[in-house]
């Protein structure tokens, strides 16, 4: 390598090296710490959802977020599909009985009216429309929950990111709803004039309050009555943030299953490839030197 190339590869590596050094510096300045990682079921290549933590997340959604917001994108079908929480068919029934939904067409008369849900029915907001959402929520409506799984998310930073390109770590967006969940902070800093404080949230202010506590949501129970799993708010962030995965990403197990079936195809399909090549140019071969 000539000096002039030299000093160009050292004048891109020092460019890089403030680019990181800038990126860091500019994180640490919001404020707000990463998210720790947690341990999912569905992680990696062959991570599959834990049925029963579903269960507990949409319980956790129905009985304290279902109260702002919404599931716009999902069906209460859905519950009852293959890879999800898996609900029976009656439970589903029953379930979207004891919602009220507007029905898609009007009656004889023409009238618009409510009825109740059947398992072909999305689930309905808990507002007529964008504006009254707001108007209950201090001017802002709050954002429906479909999608959750999938668009939040933040940058792990370096090396961080590096490691995540090797491990295909993409469970930032569940982690990012725990710490929200969990990062409330009962006494803020002095001179912190918000709605409510919390140190995983960008500038730490936050509109909506503590939406968890210790002991809100009752689980199910084992035989000896104890919960089977703590009813702690760092248990209700687990489920509820990977019941939030499964309805951005309901058909996530069938995809991972196909992906896996289309590399092992691939894999013995080189293989045969490979061993046609070699015969046919041994054949040509020992062709050429008759």
């Amino acid at each position: 390598m000539t000096k002039k190339n030299l000093l160009v590869a050292g004048a891109l590596l020092a460019t890089l090296g403030a680019a990181l050094i800038g990126g860091t510096s500019a994180k640490a300045a919001e404020g707000a710490p990463i998210p720790p990682a947690q341990e999912w079921s569905f992680s990696g290549a062959f991570g599959t959802f834990d049925r029963a933590q579903l269960q507990r997340g949409f319980k956790v959604y129905r009985e304290v977020c279902s109260a702002c917001h919404g599931l716009k994108y999902l069906s209460f079908r859905n519950l009852a599909q293959p890879g999800g929480p898996e609900f029976s068919e009656e439970q589903v029934k029953a379930l979207a009985a004891e919602y009220q939904v507007t029905n898609a067409t009007p009656n004889d008369e023409g009238e618009i009216f409510q009825r109740p849900g059947r398992p072909a029915d999305r689930f309905p907001s808990p507002f007529a429309n964008d504006a009254q959402a707001a108007y209950a929520n201090g001017g802002k409506a709050p954002p429906d929950l479909s999608l959750m799984g999938k668009a939040r998310t933040y940058e792990r930073g370096f090396p961080l990111f590096i490691i995540d390109m090797f491990s295909q770590y993409q469970e930032q967006a569940p982690d990012y709803i725990h710490a929200i969940m969990t990062g409330y902070v009962e006494h803020p800093p002095e001179g912190f004039s918000g709605v409510a404080y919390n140190k995983y949230f960008l500038n730490n202010a936050i509109a909506m309050v503590q939406p968890l506590h210790d002991g809100q949501v009752e689980y199910p129970k084992n035989a000896d009555g104890r919960a089977v799993v703590p009813e702690t708010i760092d248990q209700y962030g687990k489920d509820v943030a990977a019941f939030l995965v499964w309805a951005a990403d309901p058909h996530m197990e069938a995809r991972k299953r196909l992906g896996m079936q289309a590399i092992l195809f691939l894999i013995v399909m080189s293989g045969l490839m490979y061993f046609t090549k070699k015969k046919i140019w041994k054949r040509a071969h020992a062709e050429e030197h008759a």
